[in-house]
């Protein structure tokens, strides 16, 4: 029986365990990427571990996230990551080089390797044929002092693809229609590995666009072959000399299978609030819209900004329109000013913000109220824009140049557009600092005012009461859970700040509320957690005191967060059960300790006398870090 490609890298990896799927094991893991959001809790947690040296073949970290100084804030945050990064080996890459995914493929991807980051969006690395997962910021510390990751195997997906795609169709479109098909759940414990005839047709940055999006599918990762399409890019790079040609055996058996027929993918949108709510552009119609956004790590390649450059060339965008385009690093700016496609952007009335996450995240360039913004981005969820009733589409980055010129929605179906040619960008460093030379002895570390220790949790009790403190539906985000725009994310490394931002835009009282329980607990639908892969969204509850949580089913990175913080997440085991607590109740784990030890926890409802039973499907990893009261305390006690 032939090897998928993902089940061949994890297997050169593997250091403990079987690959079968559902089972844990332990790979080793060569690079880690963070990012400053995420980033200063990381290096603390590091710190914290008391490391020597770190593990990995290669480590990064960008800076691209926080990147208005309104304050003091953001800098002391960047100064702070810079000096731990040069404690450790760690590399530095300046505000202003671009975006963290798109940096990693150009500069230090390597096919066939692994790679673990503190953002949601690090399966881009897919794209050339790695094993790039996201995950907390505390799994990544572990894997740069330890140079491993544990995880449970997931299952394979195999998305086949025939045919070609039409002019105006693009990579874009493929991950609109996979995430239509398949949901945002949909990719939940498994690894999306896309073959076929169809895959020679696509880019390395096609591809990359196509993985970054799969974590809204919830997927562990997904991946693309290495072949003469990621030769040619790696040579473009100036790094020739990493390729590795890689696949899947020819009869590599898969657990499920999507057929996609390029051929027939017609420009998509996925519609307000949800990266799953797919539609056509033609079904939707010609809405009238305030303001488009290209850019953000799924789509703004140089490839992606030359097909605007083209279709801007000698145009006017709308009067009623904003348009705002953020390039992904410093080298395809470079070469958009070199061309003449910069000049073009402009002249047609674009707007050129910085080599940045921006308006992805919420930093700025946010809509005005009940505004339409079409975005090539990758979430749409609610208010993410800062602007909380605007509604955000996410389309390619043909059909948002041909929208801005029309203020509509609409595609250039019909119309010809000229093949993007491949150009040699050399390798280019000047933005990324090197360690020389540079100890824990010798390196200070540098710590600013707005820094304050993350929080730990305790062991776990033998009785366990809580307060429900909030009641939620289904595929609550780690954004409702912790907002993410330019009020909030200068204190990313400030939890007692951002405690009274929790849940702000679902409850305002969930903070208070948490603060007169003692101990709380939340209940949550179906996917509770999903989206990004900051660790705030546990580390914050875990502060205000929620102590457990009950859900229907959890996003993977989140129930991992919570985790290591030593929050225990339960799935009801008959989902009926959700109903059936209110806000307010008080609700009890006798017996903690053993129950945890055991597959099932029945909890009492001291309000109503129900009871439930509850799922944890912990692994013993897990529930030794759920024992210990979080990973750091449990690292502590070995």
């Amino acid at each position: 029986m032939g090897k998928t490609l993902a089940y061949k890298i994890l297997e050169q990896h593997l250091v403990e365990g079987q690959l079968i799927p559902g089972e844990e094991v332990k790979i080793k893991i060569d690079q880690t990427l963070t990012q400053d959001s995420t980033g200063t809790m990381v290096y603390l947690q590091l710190e914290a571990m008391d490391v020597d040296q770190i593990q990995t073949e290669l480590s990064v970290a960008y800076i691209d996230h926080n990147t208005l100084q309104t304050g003091y804030e953001n800098p002391d945050d960047h100064e702070f990551i810079k000096s731990v990064a040069k404690r450790h080996g760690v590399l530095f890459s300046k505000p202003g080089n671009g975006i963290c995914h798109q940096l990693h493929i150009e500069n230090f991807g390597i096919p066939g390797k692994t790679l673990l980051g503190s953002d949601s969006h690090t399966p881009t690395g897919g794209g050339i044929g790695m094993i790039a997962i996201g995950a907390g910021g505390l799994d990544v510390a572990m894997a740069m002092a330890k140079g491993t990751y544990s995880l449970i195997t997931p299952k394979v997906i195999n998305v086949k693809l025939t045919g070609k795609l039409r002019p105006w169709v693009s990579a874009k479109d493929i991950i609109l229609y996979v995430l239509q098909q398949l949901t945002v759940k949909g990719g939940v414990g498994k690894i999306v590995e896309y073959t076929g005839e169809g895959v020679k047709t696509l880019s390395v940055t096609d591809r990359a666009t196509i993985t970054n999006m799969g974590a809204e599918l919830g997927a562990t990762t997904s991946v693309f072959p290495s072949d003469e399409n990621t030769k040619a890019f790696m040579e473009s790079q100036g790094r020739g000399a990493d390729f590795v040609a890689l696949a899947a055996d020819e009869d590599a058996v898969y657990d499920e299978i999507l057929e996609v027929n390029l051929s027939e993918l017609e420009p998509l949108a996925a519609k307000p609030h949800s990266p799953d709510n797919v539609d056509s552009v033609e079904n939707i119609g010609k809405i009238k819209i305030d303001q488009v956004a290209i850019g953000s790590c799924t789509n703004s390649s140089y490839t992606d900004l030359m097909k605007v450059a083209q279709i801007l060339k000698g145009k006017k965008v709308h009067e009623d329109v904003s348009l705002v385009i953020s390039p992904g690093s410093s080298k395809i700016l470079t070469q958009l000013a070199k061309n003449g496609a910069l000049a073009d952007m402009i002249s047609a009335g674009a707007r050129i913000i910085e080599n940045a996450c921006g308006p992805c995240i919420g930093m700025g360039q946010s809509p005005k109220s009940e505004g339409v913004s079409l975005r090539t981005f990758n979430r749409n969820f609610k208010g993410r824009s800062g602007t909380k009733n605007a509604d955000i589409y996410l389309v390619s980055p043909e059909t948002a140049a041909i929208s801005a010129i029309e203020g509509v929605l609409t595609t250039g179906m019909g119309t010809d557009l000229a093949e993007i040619e491949m150009v040699d960008f050399g390798f280019n460093d000047n933005f990324i600092v090197y360690p020389k030379d540079s100890t824990k002895d010798n390196t200070p570390v540098s710590m600013g005012p707005n820094i304050k220790p993350f929080p730990l949790n305790v062991a776990l009790k033998d009785d366990l009461a809580a307060k429900v403190v909030l009641h939620v539906g289904d595929n609550i985000t780690t954004d409702d859970i912790m907002p993410s725009d330019s009020r909030i994310l200068p204190y990313r490394s400030n939890v007692p700040h951002l405690s009274n931002y929790c849940f702000e835009n679902i409850d305002k009282e969930f903070p208070q509320r948490c603060k007169e329980a003692g101990n709380g607990v939340i209940v949550g639908g179906e996917n509770y957690g999903q989206g990004s892969s900051r660790e705030h969204a546990a580390l914050v509850p875990l502060y205000l005191g929620v102590r457990f949580v009950m859900a229907k089913s959890f996003a993977r990175i989140h129930r991992s967060n919570l985790i290591n913080s030593g929050i225990i997440p339960m799935v009801f085991a008959d989902a009926a059960d959700y109903d059936k607590i209110s806000l307010g109740d008080d609700l009890v784990i006798e017996n903690a300790e053993a129950q945890i030890s055991g597959d099932e926890v029945i909890i009492k409802n001291a309000t109503t006398g129900a009871t439930y039973k509850m799922i944890p499907n912990l692994s013993d990893l897990e529930k030794k870090m759920i024992m210990a009261g979080g990973k750091i305390n449990m690292i502590k006690g070995e």
